[in-house]
């Protein structure tokens, strides 16, 4: 069975990242970026980290430039527009299309396991929430208009739960 911990993604840095290193972990993976009407998110986003890493939440921001093209510079200008603008400190991964023929993998596969609404694959703008439990398994797509405050909830159950299920 495929789970998360399956892939490896570039983070922001240029480094290869099996996402293996999230294993046990709850993962919140966002797509991002730094022109939207959405980007605001990356504060409540860094509050989920810094409310909940120590429990096992790992918020995983994925910057894209499908929408709008509202992603357009390189991963340094990104990461230090997330870092001072937002002080964000959640790990962050070079950019990446999550739809179509290059789509990255664990978005092709997470767009086929939580589907959007009416049961779509697409994702449908910047800041589409995946929650994934403790196994890397997607249990619920959030919208982009969905704050990230609100998933405090959701995620809190799945922190309870055991690492091994």
């Amino acid at each position: 069975m495929t789970s998360a911990y399956d892939f490896t993604a570039t983070t922001i840095e240029g480094e290869a990242l099996p996402l293996a290193r999230y294993r046990g972990d709850v993962l919140l993976i966002v797509n991002t970026a730094s022109r939207c009407g959405f980007t605001p998110q990356y504060r409540g986003l860094e509050k989920l980290h810094e409310d909940y890493s120590e429990q096992g939440l790992r918020v995983l921001g994925f910057p894209c430039n499908q929408f709008g093209r509202q992603e357009p510079d390189d991963e340094a200008a990104i990461r230090g527009f997330c870092e001072s603008t937002y002080a964000v400190r959640f790990p962050m991964f070079a950019k990446v299309e999550v739809n179509g023929p290059a789509a990255h993998p664990l978005f092709a596969w997470l767009t086929s396991q939580a589907r959007g609404l009416l049961g779509s694959r697409a994702v449908k703008w910047n800041f589409t929430k995946f929650l994934l439990d403790r196994a890397g398994r997607p249990v619920r797509r959030f919208a982009p208009s969905v704050a990230p405050e609100s998933l405090c909830g959701s995620i809190e159950t799945l922190l309870q739960q055991p690492a091994n299920n």
